[in-house]
């Protein structure tokens, strides 16, 4: 009997150490997560911050030589042939996706090209047609180089103007000649909301020529609000400029000429 019960003993022991063992195992096997930080839960999306940058400007008084550009003269021809690469292309009352849209031709569309704007920046040119609009070149296969085209805008080619409201005034423009950036503000011309051509339009457009890296280019922005601020840098031969347009489904009103002030 006394013999019976020790060897039950043994057996409870062995038992015993032979559950331990094999849950050491399966811990060992089950390691806890070391790929996110520190107090971050194993469940759900860990995004890591972003990398931090450091800029150094450059001395405020080392100014960085520039040289300024001249034109070269581009032989002008009247009109150049072009085909539509893209499905649908809009064709625009003015040069750019800010401006009204009156239409859209389809892929593989015959079109002429009549004219194009005053900046070598800007890719759009004039279309041919009952009422000439204007299209990117981006989605044109073209006889030719677009810049041949006559400059026709600002010039013969014009928005058209609404009856139906005023045209804006500019209240002030200054500029920061530290940063090279010119404030811009205007007389505010609420637009009813039934004049809106699409919930994206925006009802001020501001044209303006401004000079980067010895440049003149062209911007057209949009924009709800009565202000905006823009980057106009020294070392163009050419001044810089702008006009404020009131934008509605019917047209345009203005422009209100900017004082443009000198770098």
């Amino acid at each position: 009997m006394k013999t019976r019960q020790i060897a039950l003993c043994i057996l409870i022991l062995l038992t015993t150490v032979a559950c331990a063992a094999e849950a050491g195992s399966e811990t060992a096997s089950s390691p806890a997560p070391v790929d996110l930080p520190t107090g971050v839960p194993s469940t759900g999306t860990f995004t890591p911050a972003s990398p931090t940058f450091t800029f150094t400007p450059l001395p405020s008084d080392t100014p960085l030589p520039t040289d300024t550009p001249t034109r070269t003269p581009v032989p002008t021809v009247e009109n150049l042939k072009a085909s539509v690469t893209a499905e649908l292309l809009s064709c625009r009352y003015g040069p750019g996706p800010e401006y009204l849209y009156l239409f859209a031709f389809r892929r593989t569309a015959n079109i002429k090209l009549i004219g194009r704007v005053d900046a070598d920046n800007w890719k759009w040119a004039l279309v041919e047609n009952d009422v000439p609009c204007w299209v990117h070149t981006n989605f044109l296969e073209i006889t030719g180089d677009y810049k041949n085209l006559p400059v026709v805008y600002p010039g013969s080619a014009k928005l058209p103007i609404t009856p139906y409201y005023p045209r804006s005034e500019v209240l002030s423009v200054e500029r920061n000649r530290e940063t090279n950036q010119v404030t811009i503000s205007w007389l505010a011309v609420p637009i009813s909301a039934g004049d809106y051509e699409d919930e994206s339009m925006q009802q001020y457009l501001i044209e303006i020529w401004r000079c980067e890296a010895g440049q003149l280019i062209f911007d057209p922005l949009a924009t709800n609000f009565t202000f905006i601020t823009v980057v106009d840098e020294p070392g163009c031969s050419e001044a810089s400029h702008g006009r404020v347009w009131v934008q509605e489904k019917h047209g345009y009103a203005g422009p209100a000429e900017i004082p443009w002030p000198a770098p």
